[in-house]
């Protein structure tokens, strides 16, 4: 083993053996820096996995804080005050989560509903963490099936441009994975959140300001994660210009929402992994031949999203990609749904962590994986049943 995979090994430990006093992002960044200084890792990958996370790590640090601002005005809670629950309320939570990460992206779900869904659970007196979870499992189920609904399908896009991928391949080959992992989803999560009998609603009121605040900024978002992408505009750029229109209204930034460890934790593993990259020897496992090369290749591409970060991993399998073009659709849903295990497998569970802790319902990752793994399992099943059948 080679003293990069040892470096690399040394952080994933670190994400997931507590250290007393000390958290996982200061052990795992500790790791990485010490390769660097110790000539381990060379400087040239740091910068290539900075380059390739800088984006994505940008738009977190900017959301978390404009949801917490959007939350403090009153948005959200009045936005679950408008809200009709009905007899179906989490199956039409479940669907609403589905189309918001499609159509716009797993990041924008998470940061707009988990706040909504957990006010709508805090107002139909149900479990906040039962419908909190849905934004979170379906950043991973439904993730796959427009280039826009992930950061990693932009990345192969954007690297692969003897693909030429367009929304067509991805409706063809990936999406029908999608659509089963997330109808196997709903079923999962229906035995794993039994419907409660529920209490008394809170009683919240509807504030119209927040609301008149809220919306303008809501479609601003909605619209830049879709127009602004295919005019080239990032989509850290459009939550900077939306946070700072708040800030103007409200001239108050909360500092203290601000997700550091989670950037720090991914960006010290995308370092580890891209320095590892060559030892890791992905071209081999993306070359097995026929249908078990296309199951080791999804499996390869879950153990690495959990391992490491599906965002690393990715980047990791790019060079693999440029030999092996077939296996791209293995790799992507095997990145994507991965998450659905372990929390630190993408930047939108580690994102829900912290919108989570802000609303005062921390979730550690034993108890994500307690919760990903029933629904996730049986997903993952289904998912590579479908993209064996497509394959075939």
């Amino acid at each position: 083993m080679t003293w990069t995979l040892a470096a690399l090994a040394a952080g994933v430990v670190g994400t997931v053996v507590p250290v007393r006093r000390v958290p996982a992002p200061v052990v795992v960044a500790s790791v990485a820096g010490a390769a660097v200084l110790a000539g381990i890792v060379s400087w040239s990958a740091a910068r290539e996995a900075f380059d390739a996370l800088a984006a994505p790590l940008a738009f977190l640090l900017l959301a978390v804080p404009l949801a917490v601002v959007l939350d403090d005005v009153g948005f959200f809670s009045s936005l679950a005050a408008t809200v009709d629950g009905g007899r179906h309320l989490r199956l039409g939570l479940w669907v609403l989560a589905a189309a918001v990460t499609v159509l716009f992206n797993l990041d924008a779900a998470v940061v707009l509903l988990t706040p909504l869904y957990a006010r709508i659970a805090r107002r139909h007196g149900v479990d906040v963490l039962a419908l909190a979870f849905i934004p979170a499992l379906m950043a991973s189920l439904a993730s796959t099936v427009l280039p826009v609904s992930n950061l990693t399908n932009l990345v192969v896009v954007g690297h692969l441009d003897a693909l030429d991928l367009s929304a067509g391949d991805f409706l063809v080959n990936a999406a029908p994975s999608a659509a089963a992992a997330t109808v196997v989803g709903w079923w999962a999560y229906r035995r794993t959140f039994p419907a409660p009998a529920g209490t008394a609603p809170v009683d919240d009121q509807v504030d119209r300001r927040a609301l008149l605040i809220g919306a303008p900024v809501v479609a601003w978002l909605l619209i830049g994660f879709t127009v602004g992408e295919r005019l080239g505009v990032p989509a850290w750029a459009v939550a900077a210009v939306a946070l700072g229109g708040l800030l103007v209204l409200t001239r108050r930034m909360p500092w203290r929402s601000v997700p550091i460890g989670p950037a720090v934790l991914a960006l010290a593993l995308g370092i580890l992994a891209v320095a590892a990259a060559p030892a890791l020897h992905v071209d081999r496992l993306l070359g097995l031949d026929g249908l078990g090369g296309e199951a080791a290749t999804f499996g390869g591409a879950v153990i690495g999203a959990d391992v490491i970060n599906n965002l690393p991993a990715t980047v990791v399998s790019l060079p693999a990609l440029e030999m092996h073009p077939h296996r791209v659709w293995a790799v992507l849903l095997g990145v994507n749904l991965g998450p659905l295990l372990w929390a630190t497998g993408a930047l939108s569970t580690l994102l829900w962590q912290s919108v989570m802790s802000r609303l005062e319902h921390p979730v550690g990752n034993r108890r994500y994986a307690s919760v990903g793994i029933r629904v996730g399992g049986p997903a993952l099943v289904v998912a590579l049943a479908v993209r064996l059948l497509i394959a075939s």
